[in-house]
């Protein structure tokens, strides 16, 4: 417990509210840290010898933020975030993944000062409801519906064409509407196949469909899957995917967060730019598109969220949300100074 307490003492970084901090310098004192009220930090674990290794290729980037600082002067730097597990904890409901107050308010003073979108596996209406907030892009359903809250304009300066929803928000892109009919027929048919195994189920994203079973029974595994890719075998033009405890159905279409990350880059002007560092925080499997895509421009900063050691594309890590938290309150304070 002393060791992992040592550990977290040395590795964090501070964005203290109260006055008495307000004058520290530099920007995040490595010595204390803000935590998120219902941050995994408050249970001190041993960290294993498996993830220090690991974190020699992928250094924290709270102890990294000073460098990284540095280095992006003069540049300009956009955020992308994903949502679950990034800006909110992973809970067995989907439908309580709330983001804490302190998280919204970090967001929100991010985005005074970059461009900042969400990108996520939900639908962009749920993660829109999840976040409140109005300057920021959401792209929702793997970045199959991008939503931006002002007038998008091209790289050359032009207006784009868009569509608009129910609501009168304007929908800059939708790749994926020819699939549409068979989304909703398929998650009509899942949601009966699956009713009758505890714990399972079904979450209509728009443009993809979720299996959830974090609540589902372990020896219920096997059959939920086959379940699902029984029905999925009368859906040529639809493809299975894998998340944390969730399956996942999505349109055969060359399209994912890569993807929407260069469409949002573009959209903004900032897609043939040699000064902009995109900034890309996520913590599933999905958002290694995201990384391959900041890897292969040569430039940037792609960020895993994640308390095991896994393979990633990602060039730095946080730990879990709370240090998301940390990461973007020093990041608004480093812009604000």
């Amino acid at each position: 417990m002393f060791k992992r307490n040592l550990w977290k003492f040395n590795q964090a970084m501070v964005f203290q509210r109260s006055s008495c901090w307000r004058k520290v310098r530099p920007i995040c004192d490595h010595s204390t840290i803000e935590r998120a009220p219902n941050s995994s930090h408050h249970v001190t674990i041993e960290k294993d010898a498996d993830y220090s290794s690991w974190m020699v290729d992928h250094p924290s980037a709270l102890t990294s933020f000073d460098q990284m600082m540095k280095d992006a002067k003069g540049k300009k730097i956009a955020v992308f975030l994903d949502y679950d597990g990034t800006l909110s904890p992973i809970v067995d409901d989907p439908d309580r993944a709330f983001m804490s107050d302190e998280m919204r308010a970090a967001v929100e003073e991010v985005a005074k000062y970059f461009q900042t979108a969400i990108i996520s596996g939900r639908s962009r209406d749920k993660v829109k409801g999840f976040v409140k907030l109005n300057n920021i892009y959401y792209a929702g359903s793997h970045g199959m519906d991008i939503m931006a809250p002002r007038p998008v304009r091209s790289s050359d300066g032009n207006c784009l064409t868009v569509s608009h929803d129910r609501k009168g928000n304007d929908v800059v892109f939708q790749p994926a509407q020819k699939f549409l009919p068979a989304i909703q027929k398929i998650s009509k048919e899942l949601k009966e196949a699956i009713m009758k195994i505890p714990g399972a189920r079904v979450e209509d994203n728009i443009f993809c469909v979720s299996v959830h079973f974090r609540q589902a029974r372990e020896e219920d595994y096997g059959t939920l899957e086959e379940k699902v890719k029984s029905i999925l075998e009368h859906y040529p033009d639809l493809r299975f995917g894998c998340g944390k405890k969730v399956m996942e159905i999505r349109p055969s279409i060359e399209w994912n967060k890569g993807n929407a990350l260069e469409y949002l880059l573009d959209t903004l002007g900032l897609g043939n730019c040699t000064n902009v560092l995109p900034v890309y925080i996520g913590d599933d499997k999905t958002d290694e598109d995201a990384f391959k895509v900041i890897q292969k421009r040569g430039q940037g900063y792609p960020i895993v969220v994640t308390s095991i050691p896994k393979d990633t594309k990602a060039s730095y890590s946080l730990y879990d949300p709370s240090e998301v938290l940390t990461f973007l309150s020093c990041l608004a304070r480093w812009r604000k100074s």
